[in-house]
């Protein structure tokens, strides 16, 4: 069974997430098991402070060492040990996430992921623990629960036994070189628009090349650089 612990001073945000989404079903399903752990549990002092201004000024607050030394510590001794597990720190200054980061992160037994809040967290948990660093893109948001969850969402949904049909998620974008076709289903006409005939005919080879060609042309007027890359491979 995979195990995903993810340490967060807003625990509830994880926990609701979970029990709404896709999630749940890897859990009720005994595919996967999460780890919610509460950071603050590991603060200091009567208030449980887990963040301090930066050394050197500046604005803004940084997420303090110690507090996730002891939460780090603690979930790998649940792991029996660090050489393997990942630690995956959402950041803006990691690798791209792309599908098949996911793919990659689907075969790790045991993931611990850290979420940053502030302006980010002393550098020192990086150097000790952390052996992947990952970015949803080149933006930033306000905490990082949520790019865990989008990581984390996109590395379940690929465990065969997830999803009722594991084909499906071989066939999104992403998941091959173009973007998926479009999708239509009841009713046929609505507002005047028109489901295409050839989704009716119930011939298969038909509709199989019909999907085909969409996503090539769905690729081609909305992902350009999709196509700019299988050209130089």
């Amino acid at each position: 069974m995979k195990r995903i612990a993810i340490i967060t001073p807003v625990p509830d945000s994880i926990d609701t997430f979970i029990q709404n989404s896709i999630l749940r079903k890897g859990v009720e399903r005994d595919l996967v098991q999460f780890i919610v752990v509460n950071l603050r549990d590991f603060g200091i002092g009567n208030y449980r402070q887990v963040d301090d201004k930066p050394f050197g000024g500046g604005s803004g607050m940084v997420m303090m060492a110690e507090p996730m030394f002891k939460a780090i510590d603690h979930t790998l001794e649940d792991f029996d040990g660090k050489n393997e597990t990942r630690v995956i720190y959402p950041s803006p200054q990691g690798e791209q996430w792309t599908h098949q980061s996911a793919v990659e992160n689907t075969n790790a037994e045991n993931l611990i992921f850290i979420c940053g809040h502030y302006k980010g967290i002393d550098e020192r948990i990086v150097e000790k623990y952390v052996t992947h660093e990952y970015s949803l893109g080149d933006y930033i948001v306000t905490s990082g629960e949520l790019p865990a969850l989008v990581m984390i969402d996109s590395i379940v949904r690929l465990m065969p036994g997830v999803l009722n049909t594991y084909e499906s998620a071989m066939t999104d974008s992403f998941a091959g070189d173009f973007l998926d076709t479009p999708c239509y289903t009841r009713p046929k006409i609505i507002d005047g628009m028109k489901v295409p005939d050839v989704l009716f005919g119930g011939h298969h080879k038909k509709i199989e090349d019909w999907r085909k060609k969409q996503k090539e042309i769905r690729t081609h007027e909305r992902r350009p650089d999709l196509l700019e890359k299988m050209n130089k491979i």
